[in-house]
């Protein structure tokens, strides 16, 4: 396994491309581009570049729905800005 190959964790079927690999004890770790989590070498199979293109698609849906979550919130909060500008008054 090398930075660069496309693999899938077994247990989950997370799929990314390998972005690094670190030695620690025993246990070789390995650093997917989609999930930026270490995963143990010995639980990744290899995988295609048609399940890696997809699971690629899936987390950009992801960032930009988180994205557009915070555009709103931040809109959100300059509004509550404003109108806690607003004084009350009342025609009497």
């Amino acid at each position: 396994m090398i930075v660069g190959d496309i693999v899938k964790y077994r247990n989950t079927g997370t799929v990314g491309k390998v972005e690094d690999i670190m030695e620690e004890g025993k246990v070789t770790w390995v650093l997917l581009d989609t999930s930026k989590l270490y995963y143990d070498s010995s639980t990744l199979d290899p995988a295609s570049a048609d399940e890696y293109g997809g699971a690629a698609d899936r987390e950009k849906d992801q960032r930009e729905q988180i994205e557009d979550i915070e555009r709103l919130r931040q809109q959100m909060a300059e509004i509550a800005e404003e109108m806690s500008k607003i004084s009350p008054s009342g025609a009497g």
